[in-house]
Parts: structure tokens; sequence; C-alpha cells
């Protein structure tokens, strides 16, 4: 029961780092969208904000390359259809109103300890698309260049995507991306 209570905290502070940010996202609303009692914050998170914050990021983290873990073995288009997938259906179903929670920490906290869990999250993101972009067929030193450049624009074109409230940006991207994954190697 505990567990639940704390998961479902994690999970309502998710949910609102990629909809609000980090300054917009507190404990009264992490409360208010969780139904969780105001007690339990402090005894789930004797470390305060940070603590719930450190651990919505590291739940993020492990939600999307969890999504990723059935394309295990795929080929490398595959593995981009995947992660597209993934960030659209976040756009869609916010009807652009949310993007990446992690993203959302990076650009503002002045908390080295939270910089470093968003560290720690896109290197993993980064470190297991490249092994599935490599075992989807890409030679090792491409696979890690386009897991960089998969990621990056993926995050630019969500940003654009809220800002516009549009999927056109998303699209734009997703069909670059998609062509480049489709090119053989050493192709120009």
């Amino acid at each position: 029961m505990a567990g639940e209570v704390r998961d479902r905290m994690v999970e309502g502070a998710m949910a609102l780092l990629a909809q609000r940010g980090l300054q917009a996202t507190s404990f009264s609303e992490v409360l208010s969208a969780t139904g969780a009692p105001r007690g339990s914050l402090y005894h789930h998170f004797p470390g305060g904000k940070d603590q719930l914050v450190a651990a919505a990021v590291d739940g993020a983290g492990a939600v999307l390359i969890d999504a990723m873990e059935p394309v295990a073995g795929a080929p490398a288009e595959a593995v981009v259809e995947r992660f597209l997938a993934i960030w659209r259906t976040v756009l869609t179903r916010s009807q652009c109103g949310a993007g990446c929670a992690v993203l959302a920490v990076t650009v503002a906290t002045d908390s080295a300890e939270l910089l470093s869990h968003a560290t720690a999250v896109f290197r993993a993101w980064r470190e297991r698309l490249s092994d599935l972009l490599c075992q989807g067929g890409l030679p090792a030193a491409q696979a890690r260049r386009f897991a960089i450049v998969l990621i990056a624009s993926v995050e630019g074109a969500v940003v654009l995507s809220r800002a516009d409230q549009s999927l056109e940006a998303f699209e734009a991207v997703a069909q670059q991306l998609m062509a480049q994954v489709r090119r053989p190697p050493g192709a120009s």
C-alpha cells in the first residue's frame, strides 16, 4: 500500500513535469493530482521536492527504456518508428500539451543533483537506443551518432509542436529521421 502511494506520487510528478515544467510543479499539485494523503509527502520524500523530482526523472527514463523493449532485435527502422510513436502518442494524447519531464527538469533546474539525474537518463537513452540500432543493423559508430541525433531531434520537435500546438514540426522531423535511417550506410 505504501509503495503504491509513493509510485502514484512519482507518476503524478512525471505527468505534471511533462505538462507544466519544474517551477510549476508543486507538492500540493502532486497531492491533488494523485489523491495521496499530505502526510505521505515527507514520509516518502523526506528530502523534499528535489527528491520527488529526482524519482520522477528516473521514472520517466525507465518508462521510455521499457517502452523500447518490444523492438529489441528488430531492424533499425523499426527502432526509430517505435521511438517516434512513443513521442507522437505523448503529443496526441495531451493535445500537444505535454512533453518530456526529463527535458523540463534539465532546462529549469539549478540543482546539480537533479541535473545529474537528467544526465543519467539521457545517457541511458542514448546507450539503449545505440544498442537497439546496432542490433538492428547499423554499424556501432553510426548507431551511437544516430541515437544522439534521434533524441535531440525528437526532443526539439516535441518542443516546437507544443509551442505551435500542432504536430506539423514533429511529423517533419519524423519524416527526416525515417529517411535518414533508411539510407544505406555510407550513402550521402
